[in-house]
């Protein structure tokens, strides 16, 4: 069983603001084959990595996702945009700062997200009473952008800047939260990679929520849809590569479900793709992960990579060897 996180490896700051490069991380390797646990630099990377593996890297833009609004009575919550679509969010209410306790809101109250925008309030979604259904009378992304900050955590005392939530090759906005498990690459290291003759290719995954803000119902594993897009190119890759390496847990969904029919084949729409120790594999080879707490619904999907005494046995040394958790953390190499 891994014993729980100690508070101190919650990374609160990115690489950048200690000192680091990006790519100057920690990398825990895990090999099945082997059954051996390396540790090494996140710019080390290429060391485990063959001519013809195929990074898929997910390109979505993470986007400012908490956006205050202001209740009729003056008050001001956060909202979390979850899921998204033309005209309507699935959302979080918060308070606006840590530790960012939920807050109810009432069933036709109207919300006011800034000049030219409220939102109204139609209910609990019934399968995740935490998210509020809102119906939105305005351009949303605008808002968005123009209004919002990143989702953080209590882990993150402090306000980050929105661009090191981003990946290097971050492209299309429409992330709640980042895809964090690429973020750790610089251009330089993707470069010496495909001069090694590591090929990348990409795919879109627009992510949720990783957190309710309960821990309880948080344990429960509640997901939800999420938008995704693997195009031809991405198949055209797959289909030359030796290994499909996933970056993220986002990029397993993503390429999952594009092979649900039972071969890869372009694909784009609302997943709902579970992943779990039970499932069958039918792309990815390898996973590139960030280090996240044992209680997550990631992992049970790295218990679709690894035997449960092995993953335990990483996470337990990257724990004794002071790694960092969180999407400002280290990183974990499943081959």
């Amino acid at each position: 069983m891994i014993a729980a996180l100690p508070a101190a490896r919650r990374a609160a700051r990115p690489a950048e603001l200690r000192g680091l490069r990006r790519d100057q991380g920690r990398l825990v390797v895990v090999d099945r084959e082997r059954q051996t646990v390396t540790h090494a630099r996140f710019d080390e990377i290429g060391r485990f990595l063959q001519r013809e593996d195929l990074l898929v890297l997910n390109s979505s833009r993470t986007l400012p996702a908490a956006v205050p609004a202001r209740r009729s009575d003056g008050s001001i919550v956060q909202l979390r945009a979850c899921v998204r679509r033309p005209g309507a969010w699935d959302a979080l209410a918060v308070q606006p700062e840590p530790p960012f306790a939920n807050v109810r809101l009432e069933p036709s109250e109207l919300l006011s997200l800034g000049p030219g925008l409220q939102a109204r309030v139609e209910g609990r979604r019934p399968d995740i009473p935490y998210l509020w259904r809102l119906r939105l009378d305005g351009p949303d992304l605008e808002t968005i952008l123009a209004r919002g900050e990143p989702i953080r955590y209590s882990y993150v005392p402090d306000p980050i800047p929105l661009e090191h939530y981003q990946t290097v090759y971050a492209g299309r906005p429409g992330s709640a939260e980042s895809p964090s498990a690429g973020r750790a690459f610089t251009w330089q290291l993707l470069l010496s990679l495909r001069q090694a003759g590591v090929g990348i290719a990409e795919m879109l995954l627009h992510t949720g929520l990783s957190s309710f803000q309960d821990d309880a119902f948080d344990a429960e594993h509640h997901l939800f849809e999420e938008w995704f897009e693997v195009g031809p190119d991405v198949i055209a890759a797959a289909g030359r590569a030796g290994r499909v390496i996933a970056v993220g847990t986002t990029a397993v969904r993503g390429l999952e479900t594009a092979a649900e029919a039972g071969r890869l084949r372009p694909a784009s729409g609302w997943t709902s793709l579970v992943i779990t120790p039970a499932s069958r594999l039918r792309v990815v080879d390898g996973l590139l992960t960030g280090l996240h707490e044992p209680q997550a619904s990631h992992f049970d999907l790295l218990r679709a990579f690894l035997p449960a005494p092995l993953l335990e046995r990483a996470y337990a040394e990257a724990v004794e060897r002071g790694y960092l958790w969180h999407e400002f953390g280290d990183e974990m190499l499943i081959l």
